[in-house]
């Protein structure tokens, strides 16, 4: 069975890994990359605000946003979506505060400890309103700033999906340690997410893809673009991945009971079953 892992790095490395130990054969090939933010003057006036003190509480909802953060002071409690996240906070030295037990914006929304004080929620371009809504129904102050969009590695579904399957029966494997900055047809790679796209070998596609790991609803747009058998397993990474996934018409599988690349694939190998 191949599964497709939508992100590289050492995440993708560590899924890979997890899948073959499951005796399943990984495909690393990302299909989403990290851009800078458009307006970055803003962003940093508002990032400067947080560097000053100026919000009670900092909320942090992807490791994405950690990579932009600047020092934090101890005076700004700081709230982590999930465990991979606040792992993330925690390796740039900053303290975490709050992590709901249900990991994900509906959750930390619904177990938010108190009711008054200013917020930050630095966030994706296309990030759901989920955090800023419910926080401000709790009585918080919420200032929202954009701190990265995710843009798709490949400009069109076409080819997107040659990436996954060429004519000549070929897929692309996606190496994370490679350092070109090359994406695919010699395109350049930009952003943070640079390393995680860059084409570094060819494999003969002897089986098709029969999973994909889900681990954001931008990936799950861009696995909607293939086209794939109405059996792929679709695993998603949390509850508000597969709903993404649903809305985009994929038909999911499994879901992961924590936001985890073992709970990931234990969620896999419980399809298989």
């Amino acid at each position: 069975m191949r599964v497709l892992i939508p992100r590289g790095g050492s995440w993708g490395d560590e899924v890979a890994r997890l899948v073959t130990d499951a005796g399943l054969e990984p495909l690393i090939l990302p299909l989403v990359q990290i851009e800078p933010a458009e307006d970055q003057q803003h962003l940093q006036q508002i990032l400067g605000q947080l560097a000053e003190g100026r919000f009670d509480w900092l909320v942090v909802t992807s490791q994405s946003t950690v990579r932009v953060l600047p020092r934090v002071p101890s005076s700004v409690q700081v709230a982590a979506v999930g465990s991979v996240t606040a792992a993330s906070l925690r390796e740039r030295g900053v303290p975490v505060a709050f992590i709901p037990t249900r990991q994900s914006a509906a959750g930390l929304v619904d177990e938010w400890p108190i009711r008054e004080g200013r917020v930050l929620w630095p966030h994706a371009l296309d990030a759901r309103p989920t955090i800023a809504s419910g926080l401000r129904q709790h009585g918080m102050q919420v200032t929202e700033v954009v701190a990265y969009r995710t843009v798709p590695v490949f400009e069109s579904g076409e080819q997107l999906v040659e990436a996954v399957s060429t004519q000549t029966g070929a897929i692309p494997v996606v190496g994370a340690q490679a350092a070109t900055g090359q994406g695919v047809s010699g395109q350049r790679v930009s952003g943070q997410g640079a390393d995680d796209a860059v084409l570094t070998a060819v494999e003969p596609a002897e089986t098709p893809i029969d999973a994909v790991l889900v681990t954001s609803g931008s990936v799950a747009k861009q696995v909607a673009r293939l086209g794939l058998a109405a059996d792929t397993r679709i695993v998603a990474i949390g509850e508000q991945t597969a709903e993404d996934c649903r809305k985009y018409g994929l038909q999911v599988a499994g879901i992961a009971e924590r936001p985890s690349a073992q709970a990931l694939i234990a969620a896999l190998v419980a399809t298989i079953r």
